[in-house]
């Protein structure tokens, strides 16, 4: 086989996703791709947990619903998961299995050896000692013993061609920060952004920043306001609720054109929701929050090494145009760990401050909103630099901060603001086109939804192709219109209730897209979906 998909399931305490993570790294090291998906409820303790492993000798983009393994540390496993069983497929149901003996179990199914597993086992339990390092490989090589004499499908072997990294999109974007030049973080837990604080925190002293855990989510995003009045790099991140909380704080900075970054991870509501499942459900919301009317720029990654560079990219677009700037992610590649190639992260990084103002006159003449620029971006001065003073609050303001109510200023300052929309245009990237020109269906999707859509496309007898959009407001309405008019059969693919990015592609080009194959349980798009979805069609 050159692909292979298994899942362990047990009861949570189990080290369920441990036993996913430890699979995925032992193949990973020896050149496979690999790509690892959780499923957990929302409990303190207890439940049925889930993890999927994907192993291929070809690189993927999504999980697929093909199920060739099944480890079940429980009765309640099988039950769960027996209808989602291939032709052909194993159960590995062995009395007392740990999730390490688990482990070896299917690496005796593959046909890989044992020894593959030793290194993993060490960086996993070296902190615990050597007797639990030795205790845990016993474990492994008595799972791949008992497994070994029974019926297996080999993997075929793959010559190792780079080094990988294994992390989901949340650690990326900690790390795309970290080289962004991240100084400070105000984050209150939420799922599914908490490995974002996790990475951050165990980080402090080696990235130089700093990291607060505030009272609730009004006080982080204000306090990263204040952060970047002060003249650091700063973010929050957040999920949907959170994020509620945070609105009149994103309008203070569209307000006193703050520079910010904000990660909202995506899952389904409305209120709680499913606060451990996936979703879509915010692209409407982060574009029309705040009152009052004021530029911000929506991006949207679909994997973890798009999520790391499109980290970077905000935290430039944030300070180039002063303006509030959202990562959009979600539990699905939040909580989902990639193979991302290792040279990714040694490329140069450019840190675009945008405009800081150096050479500011003393005799108070410096105007922080000044409206004689044509771009909408004035220079920024920073507390201590003298010269530089200027009021940031609430109100509406005249160049220097003080606030006004008279009709002209107001109106001189919207427009001020306002056009920052025509200066974003040279920084505007296109949706990406996948596939054949002359295709007979065209897919649109967002985000994370990408995945399954490319690899549905290598299925599908019909040529197609797909105009996938990372940069989603302001909206790219020119290219757009270029790709979409011609099209004789366009599908929306998104993973909410109301073809929100269908909506969006109509408020601003006129394009009703019909045909919408929307997702919305919590759990993202098999590829299989898709593929059954046209043939149906």
């Amino acid at each position: 086989m050159n692909s292979v998909t298994i899942k362990i399931g047990g009861e949570a305490g189990f080290g369920i996703i441990t036993a996913g993570t430890m699979l995925s790294k032992t193949f990973a090291r020896l050149g496979y791709y690999t790509f690892v998906t959780n499923e957990y409820p929302s409990l303190i303790r207890g439940g049925h947990n889930v993890v999927t492993v994907r192993i291929s000798t070809e690189k993927f983009a999504s999980m697929n619903r093909d199920l060739h393994i099944l480890v079940a540390l429980n009765k309640q496993t099988i039950d769960l998961h027996k209808e989602e069983l291939s032709k052909d497929a194993i159960t590995i149901n062995e009395p007392a299995m740990n999730n390490t003996m688990a482990i070896g179990a299917v690496l005796a199914v593959l046909g890989i050896p044992l020894e593959a597993l030793h290194s993993v086992i060490k960086d996993q339990f070296s902190k615990k000692g050597d007797d639990i390092v030795n205790a845990n490989i016993e474990a492994a090589k008595k799972g791949y013993d008992t497994t070994a004499k029974k019926n297996s499908f080999p993997l075929e072997k793959i010559e190792k061609k780079e080094d990988q990294l294994l992390l989901n999109a949340s650690e990326a974007t900690g790390m795309g920060a970290a080289r962004a030049e991240l100084k400070f973080a105000a984050i209150y837990p939420m799922t599914p952004i908490n490995a974002l604080i996790t990475f951050l925190a165990d980080h402090v002293k080696q990235l130089q920043l700093t990291y607060i855990q505030p009272e609730d989510e009004i006080a982080g995003i204000n306090m990263a306001i204040g952060a970047s009045l002060g003249g650091v790099r700063s973010m929050v991140a957040t999920s949907g609720g959170g994020f509620a909380l945070m609105v009149e704080g994103l309008s203070w900075a569209g307000m006193i054109e703050a520079p910010l970054v904000i990660d909202l991870g995506m899952r389904p509501g409305p209120s709680t929701g499913m606060p451990t499942y996936s979703e879509q459900g915010e692209l409407q919301f982060v574009i029309h929050a705040g009152h009052g009317e004021f530029p911000r720029i929506v991006l949207a990654p679909a994997t973890a090494e798009e999520a790391y560079q499109l980290t970077i990219d905000a935290f430039n677009l944030a300070d180039r145009y002063q303006v509030p700037v959202f990562i959009l992610t979600d539990k699905y590649i939040n909580e989902s760990t990639w193979c991302v190639p290792k040279s990714v992260f040694s490329k140069a990084v450019i840190v675009d401050r945008g405009k800081i103002r150096k050479d500011i006159p003393t005799d108070g003449s410096f105007k922080r909103y000044d409206l004689s620029v044509t771009d909408g971006i004035s220079s920024r001065s920073f507390p201590g630099q003298k010269g530089g003073f200027y009021i940031a609050n609430s109100y509406e303001h005249d160049e220097v901060g003080y606030m006004t109510d008279k009709a002209e200023s107001r109106v001189a300052m919207a427009n001020k603001r306002i056009k920052k929309f025509e200066a974003m245009k040279k920084d505007m990237m296109p949706p990406q086109v996948f596939g054949d020109t002359d295709a007979e269906i065209t897919f649109v999707t967002w985000g994370s939804t990408r995945g399954p859509v490319l690899d549905a496309m290598k299925l599908l007898p019909k040529k197609s192709r797909l105009v996938h959009y990372s940069w989603l407001y302001p909206f790219p309405a020119e290219e757009t219109i270029k790709l979409l008019s011609p099209a004789t059969r366009i599908i929306d693919v998104e993973q909410n209730a109301t073809g929100q990015l269908a909506s969006l592609i109509r408020e601003h080009t006129g394009i009703f897209i019909k045909e919408k194959l929307l997702k919305y349980d919590g759990r993202p798009f098999f590829l299989e979906e898709i593929v059954e979805y046209v043939n149906k069609s």
